[in-house]
């Protein structure tokens, strides 16, 4: 075994070796999903997109009590949630969403965020009869907007 494969009882090199790994997660796996997400949230707002969506949107989000663009946190989200995180945070800087707003998503990001990716690699690994697939998508969504709505009466 080499050194960085020891076991070890010492919680300060526990701690260490899960800091280590945590860190290599964050840089491999979230930082390009949030680095996208302000790209893509950068391009639609340069072209005119997310002022469309704003506009088109804002009669369903209203009932959420949040601004149409918010929607785009939802679909990002829906895809991977550290790039909904990423939308939300790049929204928030740009005044679009407050913190009110972000305060009613966050639950949402995480009830159904990343299925798209977990789709295959849980459900199918798990062997659920794919069938039931769009019933647990859709059962995240519904628990997603059940909780936008508490969120905008708890706020």
């Amino acid at each position: 075994m080499s050194n960085s494969q020891k076991q070890t009882n010492n919680p300060l090199d526990i701690f260490v070796i899960g800091a280590r790994k945590g860190f290599n997660i964050a840089i491999n796996n979230l930082m390009p999903n949030i680095l996208m997400a302000f790209v893509i949230t950068e391009i639609l707002k340069r072209l005119g997109i997310m002022q469309f969506i704003g506009t088109y949107c804002a009669p369903v989000m209203e009932i959420f009590g949040l601004p149409g663009e918010a929607i785009t946190v939802l679909l990002t989200a829906w895809l991977s949630a550290s790039a909904g995180t990423g939308v939300a945070v790049n929204l928030f800087t740009s005044g679009t969403l407050n913190a009110t707003a972000i305060t009613i998503l966050a639950p949402a990001i995480f009830l159904m965020g990343s299925q798209l990716q977990y789709m295959g690699r849980l459900l199918g690994v798990a062997d659920v009869p794919k069938k039931y697939w769009p019933l647990l998508m859709l059962n995240s969504i519904f628990n997603a907007l059940i909780a936008m709505v508490i969120m905008r009466f708890i706020v």
